[in-house]
């Protein structure tokens, strides 16, 4: 019904920054939030930030705030993650996911679709 795909991940110097997006498509309208996780290895999916498709409302993890920013443009149906100030603990496998209802919204279990992933590392 939707699908998802990443783009812009890489690797960067501790400092640097990268820009990710993600392109939605199929069944769009019936996606209320999108938002964006990292898993590194080892560790589980963590939630980093998410918006409200209807209105741009945004909402971040603690670790992000003031660092990355997510945005939407809605006329080609996409969401994007700009990572600031990047640090090591930031390095991960980072997935954009839409979500159909609304709940507890940087909770992974609510997410309903899924990307395949891109990979974002920095090193020290």
């Amino acid at each position: 019904q939707v699908q998802l795909v990443e783009s812009g991940g890489g690797s960067v110097q501790a400092g640097g920054s990268l820009r990710l997006s993600c392109s939605a498509s199929g069944y769009t309208g019936s996606i209320r939030y999108m938002g964006w996780f990292r898993q590194a290895p080892g560790k589980g999916r963590e939630g980093v930030a998410t918006i409200y498709t209807r209105g741009g409302n945004t909402y971040y993890a603690d670790s992000v705030k003031g660092r990355f920013t997510i945005s939407q443009d809605k006329a080609k149906n996409t969401v994007n993650l700009q990572l600031n100030s990047l640090s090591p603990e930031d390095t991960a496998m980072y997935y954009c996911a839409a979500k159909r209802d609304t709940g507890w919204l940087l909770s992974q279990k609510e997410y309903n679709y899924w990307g395949q992933g891109t990979q974002v590392t920095v090193s020290s």
